[in-house]
């Protein structure tokens, strides 16, 4: 059972750490688990809960990334195709193969972007999950019941991944956590500590209590997502070194609705929209995610609204390859993730679809290392990465080389489920004999959600508020909004029974009405 008493007690105890990390991310996660792997004495502190961010707003896509194929970024496809691999192999339970169509609506399409499939194909080498294929039309609508038929000549079938990108999040908090790193969610970094004008630490405070601590570190990383430059103003302003904005923040927007509009096991991609954007269709945990957006933003707003165009340009895109389209009604949940896109040098951001996908990592003349950048799917070799860059500025000791390859994460198992299949006990893999353990396995709150499952979450999961169980340790805020918010009272409930502080119940509400509501 996690403590979060213990762990604070933890925390007060410890002379000094390894390494600190800011930001509890996809990034941070991933540099936690790499460096407490290794032997480091690791600390990590998210100033929500974990991956609350755009960890948790993704596509849910683990993917080589065809259109940087298109772009001929050649090195970041093998990569990504590689550690696509890897992260299939750790996480069977949370990460699967998924098969693509591409339809095809002009004599060209099939053969043009079927030829690059291949090189996709050729880029994975033995990485691969499944040959591209060229389908009839008659195959395609086998694969694609609800296709546009009006056109129609053909398909290209092609296989990347998908995961649950939340619980992927959990699963390395959770094995980070087993090889001896402190973590600890709504525990935010509100400062740095210099010594000799060199990073020395942090200072955090725990935002249930109010109570703070100074942290010693040899190394601290700062991986807080795209708010990255908030930490290097602070470490300029100590130092006296004017710092400049290096993140463009870019909105993606994801919609989802009933599976019904799809009724099939095949993703679909559509490789070049009205605007020259890629847009997704993609069974997930009994829905379909419809995405994404790539449209530039100024602020960083913790819970970003949509934009009307976005929706709009969503549903008028996926309008024009569905026989029975969704409508506006039919949008179960509309969510908006912020990426951390980095700008090239004097770039002002304002085009974000050619600001670069990958990761960039800085180190500051204090020593402060800045990551930030890059994608779900490589998180591992980022995390890698970022070691590498510790050790050569002479931040860490040097250590043996990174084990996270052929390292299982926590619930690792086998399914013969599918992450396109509803939600329930599959999802968590090794452990489901323990949450079925616990009590109320029989009470559901609705389908595929038990008082055991909030239970469970509370217990070991490291769930505080309604928004944690219901938005990231099960998804049904992100599949459907109205749904959580009628089941929010008997789960909030349940946690202050197990936690006995507030879960934040109406602040949940509030947010539930966000992502049941398209802007006007």
């Amino acid at each position: 059972m996690i403590s979060r008493s213990a762990l604070f007690q933890q925390l007060a105890n410890a002379a000094s750490f390894d390494i600190a990390i800011i930001g509890g991310g996809a990034t941070g996660l991933g540099v936690a688990l790499d460096a407490a792997a290794r032997g480091f004495k690791v600390a990590l502190f998210e100033s929500h809960d974990f991956a609350k961010g755009t960890s948790s707003r993704a596509t849910k896509l683990v993917h080589g990334g065809v259109r940087y194929l298109a772009q001929g970024n050649i090195s970041l496809v093998r990569e990504a195709l590689h550690e696509r691999t890897t992260l299939l192999a750790n996480a069977p339970h949370i990460a699967q193969p998924l098969p693509f169509v591409m339809p095809s609506y002009a004599w060209w399409q099939a053969p043009f972007y079927g030829m690059g499939l291949k090189m996709y194909d050729l880029l994975a080498g033995k990485a691969g999950l499944g040959r591209t294929e060229f389908l009839s039309r008659s195959e395609t609508l086998k694969l694609l019941p609800n296709a546009r038929e009006s056109g129609l000549t053909g398909g290209v079938k092609y296989w990347d991944g998908q995961f649950d990108d939340a619980r992927l999040a959990l699963a390395l908090a959770q094995t980070a956590a087993q090889r001896g790193a402190l973590l600890i969610n709504y525990c935010a970094a509100t400062g740095l500590i210099h010594e000799g004008g060199k990073v020395a630490g942090l200072k955090v405070q725990d935002k249930e209590t109010g109570q703070s601590y100074s942290v010693k570190a040899n190394c601290v990383i700062n991986a807080a997502g795209v708010w990255v430059d908030e930490f290097r103003q602070m470490d300029g302003e100590q130092t006296k070194r004017p710092v400049k904005a290096m993140v463009a923040p870019s909105q993606g927007t994801h919609l989802v609705v009933d599976r019904e509009f799809m009724p099939s096991d095949h993703a679909i991609l559509i490789p070049k929209t009205a605007d020259g954007r890629v847009l997704f269709i993609v069974p997930w945990l009994g829905k379909l995610i419809l995405g994404t957006t790539d449209s530039p933003r100024d602020d960083l707003a913790r819970e970003p609204m949509a934009f009307k165009d976005d929706t709009g340009f969503i549903l008028g895109e996926a309008a024009k390859y569905l026989t029975r389209a969704p409508q506006r009604s039919d949008v179960k949940s509309i969510w908006v993730g912020l990426r951390p896109l980095v700008k090239p040098p004097d770039e002002d951001g304002g085009n974000t679809k050619k600001l670069s996908r990958e990761h960039t990592i800085l180190v500051s003349k204090s020593g402060l290392l800045t990551v930030t950048g890059g994608k779900w799917t490589t998180y591992r070799a980022m995390a890698e990465d970022v070691l590498d860059n510790a050790f050569d500025a002479k931040l860490l000791p040097q250590r043996a080389g990174a084990v996270t390859v052929k390292l299982p994460l926590s619930g690792s198992l086998g399914t013969n489920k599918r992450i396109s299949d509803a939600p329930g006990m599959h999802m968590y893999g090794s452990a489901a004999s323990e949450v079925q353990a616990m009590p109320g396995t029989a009470n559901e709150l609705c389908a595929g959600l038990t008082e055991a499952m909030v239970r469970y979450a509370a217990r070991f999961e490291y769930a505080r508020t309604v928004e944690d169980m219901l938005a990231r340790r099960s998804r049904l805020l992100f599949l459907d909004a109205k749904l959580a918010a009628s089941i929010a009272q008997s789960v909030a409930t349940i946690l202050q029974e197990e936690t006995g502080v507030d879960p934040q119940l109406d602040a949940f509400l509030v947010l539930a009405k966000q992502y049941a509501t398209l802007p006007d």
